[in-house]
């Protein structure tokens, strides 16, 4: 900068700069921390309740820089646009410094000349002599041409003409129309003397592309030429072999036939040695013309070379000449200013001296400004060192403090739920039906725990517990809005959740281990592996199960979908909506009844109801043995809050036409009454004390499992257990379903074991499993406790019940075909008319 107010301008610039990029990083570093792949967000109804994840920046300490900044415009071109300027020129030889001109001398290694007859310039004129304009694109290709047919001439020589040269590029030899820069054909110059590579590098831009290639296609030419050319060599020596033996075997056939008849023995000989030595004299002045012809290329080369050596010695002299003039060109001007010196010594020494001074004090007051300065700079550092010691300090106080609130928060949330339930106890008194003193406190902090808004009076005498959403993030309510004990437990529950996942944030969570996983499979598909086995175990995160579930269904449908035509779901879709469908109306009726305490599926004109009636609808018609079955309808229902309405559609294909047994989902639930009979096994194998308690009291479990089996465990257990259940499911089949339903009755047996009467434990059944809330320890039951559970021993016991359901339902209907005989025979019961025949 040429002044202090652009230096300023630049400074602030600058800043801005680094202000934009500290923002870009940071950005960059929350995608990054977010997930590795954006597109990894939900994609289902979930989706809609998941806003932007990327926090908006500082807005305060963008308002104070704003404050703080000093807007500044520049007086001269600074930055950029002072770099594309060409440099400034000295007005006139005298104000060069010693400096300079030595740089000159240095540089005069890379004059340059222009014409084999014309007068040299070097770099010593100045740039007043050069106009600074590019050569044309004809000018550059003329060039070329010249300089291939050089290559072409001085191919086959012993050294490399070009690249041995201390000046391979003659610009003499281009012939310019216009001149080219001084400063760019210095700087070529200089590259090329410094790298030694090929002459054409001095081309920008396409033009230096195009050389290039054309010099890779001539050297490889060039070497073709030459295996050629050594070929060619050793096929015409054969030939001249080949020759030679032709020669001599006619002429012994000619003289052994014709000119031998009556030839003495002795002359014949003379002449076969005459013959001989005929043929090794062409031999030897072959050889003589082979040496004559090499030694003539090599003579040939030796021209060229001192040719070369020649034009060097010449840009030599010229060198010479150049550092001749500026010697005495500089001569001249010392000479002048000790005669200008001598001349002025008598009237200007006081002058002299005044302007010395000055000089002096100037150079003080410069060297005090840069002590100054340096001082100044250390300081700042030192500043800025400690500031960011301050800052991670801060961080590190921060995080700590975080986790103490975490820490704090969680046990708030169980000692609020322990509250809640003390409240409802206290309510009415034990011991007497007398109210108490207490009980109008009591009525009132109840009122106070459930109200869904906070008061509007801060200073409020009673305890106010913290508030839970309405809704969680997978859209079920958490507190029901009809009954006031239900509320204060289910209330009660959601906090106790909030607790429980407030303790899991505190430690290493298991995000990471996806965030890494996820990142390591950016470049490749994901395979089936133990690693993705015990992630999706430990729960799949919130934001990656869209992805994930897409993957799980995808893997085990490929089979159904490469044989399907594109656009196969809305194919079933408009054929089910145009055409009769026997399973719409049933459809239709249960649609609002599927998951009513989920937002997306509570009233007719939630988001959820139409996506979820064209999917049964579709399904429904891919499958008309099945129809439409009660159960299916939930199934959808979980599937639509992480997928899209086709994803969802080959999810409900996933899991009843592979994971399922056929009959599952039929009017005989066939495939689910053995499945309750394969669990009983399990139950008395790996819970043999719980079993034989069920059996003493005779209490009929797979009443509440038959559920769990049909719709995965949907309303069954609290959402964050569901899912998690789901994302083993989808993954590794029918078998967690077992493990899950076997981990639940182990989780609660010290207590299903001390109730003892048939009705308190079969009431317990029926709302046990929403007490469960800590998901962590069931899966390390169902996963860890429970091994080994292989799937063969499954497929087994459902192949040895089946055909025992089988036989069963064989005697049932014969029962029923003679019932029905005797009823028709008989006329006291031909008015006894059963449920089914009075539907149809």
């Amino acid at each position: 900068a040429a002044t202090r107010q652009d230096m300023t301008y630049w400074l602030q610039e600058l800043q801005q700069k680094r202000w934009e990029y500290c923002n870009n990083l940071d950005a960059a570093k929350r995608d990054s921390r977010t997930s590795p792949t954006p597109s990894d967000f939900s994609k289902g109804l979930v989706a809609k309740d998941n806003p932007g994840s990327v926090p908006s920046q500082n807005a305060s300490a963008e308002r104070a820089r704003n404050i703080l900044a000093v807007e500044t415009s520049p007086t001269d071109l600074v930055g950029e646009q002072a770099a594309s300027q060409p440099a400034p020129v000295q007005p006139s030889a005298i104000n060069f410094s010693l400096k300079q001109w030595s740089t000159e001398i240095k540089n005069s290694m890379s004059s340059l000349r222009k014409g084999n007859n014309e007068i040299r310039k070097s770099i010593f004129y100045t740039t007043e002599e050069w106009e600074l304009l590019d050569p044309s694109p004809k000018d550059l290709e003329d060039s070329m041409a010249l300089e291939e047919k050089r290559k072409h001439l001085a191919e086959g020589s012993k050294g490399r003409r070009l690249t041995s040269s201390a000046f391979p590029f003659d610009f003499g030899r281009i012939p310019h129309k216009t001149r080219r820069p001084l400063k760019d054909m210095i700087g070529s110059s200089k590259h090329r003397n410094s790298s030694d590579s090929s002459p054409t590098e001095w081309y920008s831009g396409n033009g230096n592309k195009l050389v290039s290639e054309l010099q890779l296609k001539y050297q490889s030419q060039q070497e073709e030429l030459e295996k050629l050319k050594k070929d060619l060599l050793s096929q015409k020596e054969l030939v001249r072999l080949l020759q030679q033996t032709v020669r001599s075997s006619q002429y012994d056939k000619y003289f052994a036939s014709r000119l031998c008849e009556g030839v003495p023995k002795d002359k014949l000989e003379l002449l076969h040695q005459k013959d001989d030595q005929i043929l090794g004299l062409n031999n030897q002045l072959e050889k003589l013309n082979l040496e004559k012809d090499s030694l003539q290329q090599e003579v040939k080369n030796l021209k060229c070379k001192v040719g070369e050596l020649n034009e060097r010695l010449g840009m030599l002299m010229e060198t010479i000449q150049a550092k001749d003039e500026v010697i005495m060109k500089l001569s001249r001007q010392l000479s002048e200013c000790e005669d200008n010196t001598s001349s002025q010594s008598g009237a200007g020494n006081s002058s002299v001296a005044t302007y010395t001074n000055k000089e002096l004090q100037e150079l003080d007051r410069l060297k005090d400004n840069l002590q100054g300065y340096k001082t100044q700079n250390k300081f700042l550092n030192k500043e800025i060192l400690e500031l960011s010691a301050l800052r991670r300090n801060a961080e590190a106080r921060e995080r700590e403090w975080q986790a103490k609130y975490t820490s704090l928060e969680a046990k708030l949330c169980q000692i609020e739920s322990k509250y809640l339930i003390l409240l409802q106890e206290m309510k009415t008194p034990v011991c007497s039906e007398e109210q108490s003193p207490a009980r109008e406190v009591i009525m009132q902090l109840l009122e106070d725990a459930l109200k869904a808004e906070p008061s509007e009076q801060p200073e409020q005498a009673f305890f106010k517990p913290h508030l839970v959403s309405e809704y969680d993030i997978y859209g079920f309510q958490t507190v029901p809005e009809d009954d006031d004990e239900e509320k204060l437990v289910a209330k009660s529950r959601a906090l106790d959740l909030r607790s429980l996942s407030l303790s899991e944030n505190r430690e290493i969570s298991t995000g990471v281990k996806w965030e890494n996983y996820l990142a390591s499979t950016m470049n490749r598909d994901m395979m089936r592996c133990v690693e993705l086995k015990n992630l999706i175990r430990s729960g799949i995160p919130h934001e990656h199960r869209s992805k994930m579930w897409k993957w799980c269904v995808n893997l085990h449908v490929k089979k159904f979908k490469d044989s399907t035509v594109p656009g196969y779901f809305q194919t079933l879709l408009q054929s089910a909506l145009e055409k009769q469908n026997p399973a719409s109306k049933q459809i239709e009726l249960d649609l609002l009844r599927t998951l009513p305490n989920n937002k997306h599926y509570s009233s007719p004109t939630s988001k959820g109801i139409q996506k979820l009636r064209n999917v049964l609808l579709a399904f429904s018609w891919r499958n008309p043995d099945i129809g439409y079955c009660q159960g299916l309808n939930r199934l959808v229902a979980i599937a639509l809050l992480y997928l899209e309405q086709e994803d969802a559609f080959w999810c409900l294909v996933t899991i009843v036409e592979v994971f399922m047994p056929r009959d599952y989902y039929t009017k005989t639930l066939l495939g689910s009454q053995v499945d309750q009979r394969v669990f009983k096994d399990l139950m008395s194998e790996k819970l043999p004390r719980l079993h034989a308690h069920f059996e003493q009291y005779k209490v009929d479990y797979t009443l509440i499992t038959f559920n769990w089996f049909l719709v995965v465990f949907v309303d069954s257990v609290v959402s964050d257990i569901l899912f998690k259940i789901w994302d083993s499911f989808l993954y590794e089949g029918p078998k967690v379903i077992f493990r899950f339903a076997l981990a639940l009755f182990k989780y609660k047996e010290e207590e299903i074991l001390k109730l003892q009467d048939s009705m308190s434990i079969f009431k317990y059944l029926r709302y046990f499993t929403r007490t469960i809330l800590d998901a962590r320890k069931l899966t390390g039951i169902a996963f860890g406790d429970l091994n080994p559970f292989p799937l063969r021993q499954i497929r087994n016991r459902r192949t040895y019940h089946l055909e025992k359901v089988r036989l069963e339902l064989t005697e049932l209907e014969a029962i029923r075909e003679d019932f029905l005989r005797e009823r028709d025979t008989c006329v006291e019961k031909r008015d006894l008319i059963s449920d089914d025949e009075e539907d149809s």
